[in-house]
């Protein structure tokens, strides 16, 4: 199934840091236009099956999600999430080495039920969600850029 939203950038840095950042709730929410932080639930860390309680911010709404990983190797980190025990999105980091460093590719996924999109328009104060995610997943791969760069 195509993305909703989608995106990829080229990194100077090795796939294993890129990993290590989009796999740590504190890296990822450091580098994130929306999610801020989180933590794990029935896990230590980031493994297939690990779910975690993540804080999403846009101006002053704060609406929390749990997510369960579904993928967690070098080359991809994908988690779903949920929002009241509803699915509302899928998010994947598909990492693929190159001569330079990595290819990060962003991408997500809407998995809201029809009748649930204007109780999130609410909540989050966003009217069309893949436009926004696309805005999102462009800031949030410079931010990564700059961030596995730098180390």
């Amino acid at each position: 199934m195509t993305p909703d939203a989608s995106a990829h950038i080229d990194v100077a840095a090795p796939p294993q840091r890129v990993f290590e950042l989009v796999s740590s709730l504190r890296g990822l929410g450091r580098c994130a236009e929306e999610y801020s932080g989180g933590r794990w639930l029935n896990a230590p860390g980031p493994q297939v099956g690990a779910r975690f309680r993540g804080v999403n911010r846009r101006g002053w709404r704060v609406w929390p999600t749990t997510s369960t990983v579904t993928d967690c190797s070098t080359t991809r980190f994908a988690f779903e999430v949920k929002s009241l025990g509803l699915a509302v999105s899928r998010w994947q980091y598909d990492i693929e080495e190159t001569a330079d460093g990595c290819r990060v590719t962003e991408s997500t996924w809407d998995r809201r039920p029809g009748w649930y999109v204007p109780i999130t328009q609410l909540a989050t104060g966003v009217r069309n969600r893949a436009v926004t995610n696309q805005r999102n997943i462009e800031a949030t791969l410079q931010r990564l850029k700059s961030a596995a760069e730098s180390v």
